[in-house]
C-alpha cells in the first residue's frame, strides 16, 4: 500500500501576480484621470467667469468704463509693471502676509494644543479668546499703531492679532476631538506631558490645525489688504488698488483686485501641498 504526500501547487500564483497588476495599473489609471479632471475643473471655473465677463463688457450690457473687459487688463497690468513697480507692490504685501501670518500661527498652535490638553488653561483663555476674536481687526489698527508707530511693525502686528486666536481656537478643537483613549494608552505607558503634547496632541489634532491655518491665511490676505487701504502711500497691493479708486484708473483697480485674488489661491495652494507632505495619511491627500 503506498502513501502520496500532497505537494503545494504554484500554478495560481502568476495568475494573482497578474490579477494584482491589473489592479494596480487601473488605480494608477484612475488616479490620473482624477488629476486631469481636477485640474481641468480649476482652470474650468475662473475661466467661465472671465469669459461672461468679456462678452457682457463687449456687448455693452454692463458699463465699460467700470467693469472693462478682462482682456483690456493686459496692456494696464503691463503698464503697472513696467512703470509703476508692480512686482514691488506684490512684494511688500506677500512679505507683510508671510510675515504676520508666522508671528501668530506659531504661538497660537501652542496655545491652542496647551487649551485642549489642560481644562485650567482653556477655561482661563477661552473667555479672552472669544472676545478678541469676534472683534472687527482692522479695528484694532489704531490700537496698534498707537503701540508700533506706523512702520512695518504694526502691520505684522495686526495681521498676527487677527489670525492668532483663528488658529489657536482650531487647534484646540482638534486636540478635544482625539479620542481620549489615545491620551489614557500614553498616560498608562507612563509619558510625560510633553512626551504627550508631541505624541498624541500634536499629531491628532493636525488635520484641525491645517483647517484653522487655510482659514487664517485667507483672513491675513484680507486684513493686510483693509490695512494697506488705511495706509496710503506705504506701498502694497491695497495701496494700489485704493490710489487707482481715488482716481478712477479702473483698470489699474481691477488689476490689483484680480492679483489680490491670485494670490490668495496660490497661497492656498501651497499650504494643501505642504498639508499633503505633513498629513499623508489624511484622505484626499495621496
Amino acid at each position: 500500500m503506498t502513501s502520496t504526500v500532497p505537494t503545494r501547487t504554484t500554478s495560481g500564483a502568476p495568475a494573482a501576480d497578474r490579477d494584482l497588476r491589473r489592479e494596480r495599473q487601473a488605480w494608477g489609471s484612475r488616479r490620473a484621470r482624477r488629476r486631469i479632471a481636477t485640474v481641468l475643473l480649476t482652470i474650468a471655473g475662473p475661466l467661465a467667469i472671465l469669459l461672461v465677463w468679456e462678452a457682457l463688457s463687449r456687448s455693452g450690457a454692463i458699463d465699460s468704463r467700470f467693469w472693462p473687459a478682462p482682456t483690456s487688463l493686459i496692456p494696464a497690468a503691463v503698464e503697472l509693471w513696467r512703470e509703476d513697480d508692480l512686482l514691488g507692490d506684490i512684494r511688500i504685501s506677500l512679505l507683510r502676509i508671510l510675515g504676520g501670518f508666522a508671528l501668530g500661527a506659531i504661538p497660537a498652535i501652542a496655545i491652542g494644543l496647551a487649551m485642549g490638553l489642560s481644562w485650567p488653561i482653556r477655561t482661563l483663555l477661552m473667555p479672552v479668546a472669544t472676545a478678541i476674536y469676534a472683534l472687527p481687526k482692522i479695528a484694532l489698527l489704531p490700537l496698534m499703531i498707537i503701540a508700533f508707530g506706523i512702520g512695518e511693525t504694526s502691520k505684522l502686528a495686526i495681521v498676527a492679532l487677527s489670525i492668532f486666536f483663528l488658529v489657536a481656537l482650531n487647534t484646540m478643537a482638534g486636540v478635544l476631538a482625539i479620542d481620549q483613549s489615545y491620551r489614557d494608552v500614553a498616560r498608562n505607558f507612563g509619558a510625560s506631558p510633553l512626551a504627550t503634547f508631541w505624541a498624541v496632541a500634536l499629531p491628532g489634532a493636525l488635520p484641525s490645525i491645517f483647517t484653522g491655518l487655510r482659514l487664517a491665511l485667507g483672513f491675513a490676505l484680507v486684513v493686510i489688504v483693509g490695512t494697506e487701504f488705511l495706509s496710503a502711500r506705504q506701498g502694497g497691493l491695497g495701496d494700489l488698488i485704493w490710489q487707482s479708486w481715488q482716481i478712477l484708473a479702473i483698470r489699474d483697480m481691477f488689476v490689483g483686485l484680480i492679483i489680490v485674488g491670485v494670490l490668495g489661491w496660490l497661497l492656498t495652494l501651497a499650504l494643501d501641498l505642504v498639508e499633503r507632505v505633513v498629513i499623508p495619511w489624511k484622505p484626499g491627500s495621496e
